[in-house]
């Protein structure tokens, strides 16, 4: 099976992952690096859904990977995060809580569906909040950083209700 130019971003923005947390643990190049690392990736989700939809290359696989890769790209760093002492593991676990859940939901799914307005309000704010908790942002943003991730973690949960309600016929 050949993957398509959207399905093939996606996995780019999966293999940013490793070099993220690389920067964040040990760092190797400047936070500069890492920061901006990071949000190519996360701009790259934007542009792979928009290509995809676009080109008309809209698969089960790109909507199965889209959003898995998307939790590892937000996940990794939170993680890196909670390590440093700069969000609780608590909170990051309840965002992982969820992402779980709902991939566990979305497999007994018949048809594999993308993510609903919420969902993708959710991923940006918690894209949001890592941007502003990444050094060298960090230094100046941690107070904007860090509102930003409880209102991510608020969406998370939010969101994570809203996908598993049962649906009113």
């Amino acid at each position: 099976m050949a993957l398509n130019l959207p399905t093939r971003i996606t996995l780019v923005r999966l293999l940013a992952v490793p070099l993220i947390l690389v920067g964040m643990g040990a760092p190797v190049w400047s936070d500069w690096v890492t920061l901006t690392i990071f949000v190519l990736a996360a701009g790259t989700d934007w542009l792979d859904g928009w290509l995809a939809r676009r080109l008309n290359q809209v698969t089960d696989l790109g909507k199965f990977l889209d959003p898995l890769v998307d939790k590892l790209l937000v996940l990794a760093p939170l993680l890196m995060l909670v390590q440093q002492q700069v969000v609780p593991g608590w909170a990051v676990f309840v965002i992982l809580a969820r992402e779980l859940a709902i991939a566990g939901w979305r497999v007994n799914q018949t048809t594999i569906s993308g993510a609903n307005n919420l969902g993708k309000l959710k991923t940006v704010t918690q894209i949001g909040a890592v941007i502003l908790l990444l050094p060298p942002l960090a230094r100046t943003t941690t107070a904007a950083g860090l509102g930003l991730f409880w209102l991510a973690v608020a969406l998370t949960v939010v969101s994570g209700l809203v996908y598993l309600k049962p649906a009113r016929g």
